[in-house]
């Protein structure tokens, strides 16, 4: 099984989620356990990124937020879970 590591910005907006919105931290939650399972298909939407986010893939939280996150041979790596591509 993959290590879950997060970017130092991207485990602050974790944190804040499970304060501001339970519903959406959930989510994310679901994504996480979901990309351990299928890391490049699934819930969410998945799509690989392009330009300078090149080999990063995104999944949909909702409309307007974005799990941004990179596959190794041994962790997933998650840079962002709010707002669009940072």
């Amino acid at each position: 099984m993959k290590n879950i590591v997060f970017d130092p910005k991207a485990f602050t907006q974790f944190n804040e989620w499970a304060i501001e919105d339970k519903k959406l931290y959930k989510k994310i939650v679901d994504l996480i356990d979901d990309i351990l399972r299928h890391p490049f298909s699934g819930i969410g939407k998945p799509e690989p990124l392009k330009h300078q986010l090149k080999g990063y893939w995104s999944r949909r939280i909702n409309d307007e937020h974005r799990l941004v996150y990179k596959i190794t041979e041994t962790e997933i790596i998650i840079i962002s879970c709010k707002f669009h591509y940072d």
